[in-house]
């Protein structure tokens, strides 16, 4: 993706930044998000956005930048670059949302089996 060299006028710069940043947080739904993103962006980079954050969720994790490198088919200087933005706040609250979902996933899936075993089958 190319992005041009002239520069915005810093307002008008403020301004988009801001509604983007609104639109963003009144997504409500994955469906809402899948046609907001298949909207505006190309395969492409919609890819390179899901693999960088898989890239930081495999490196959260401790996986090697080789094993992310095989199973991604990314290169070391991305791995890198996102390494580097690891502890940035914003990249920091995804991987705690999505730590909450696989929590509270595997607590789900904990009671329905407990419930199962304990309710009498129909």
């Amino acid at each position: 993706m190319q992005v041009s060299r002239k520069k915005l006028n810093k307002n008008i710069k403020n301004q988009i930044n801001e509604i983007f940043n609104q639109v963003i947080t009144d997504i409500k739904t994955p469906t809402e998000a899948s046609d907001f993103f298949s909207g505006l962006l190309t395969d492409t980079e919609k890819q390179a956005l899901v693999k960088r954050l898989a890239i930081a969720i495999f490196l959260d994790k401790g996986r090697s930048y080789e094993n992310i490198k095989n199973i991604l088919k990314v290169s070391s200087a991305t791995i890198a670059t996102v390494n580097e933005h690891l502890g940035d706040p914003g990249v920091q609250m995804a991987l705690r949302k999505i730590k909450a979902e696989d929590w509270a996933n595997a607590w789900t899936d904990k009671i329905t089996n407990l419930v199962g075993k304990l309710l009498p089958a129909k």
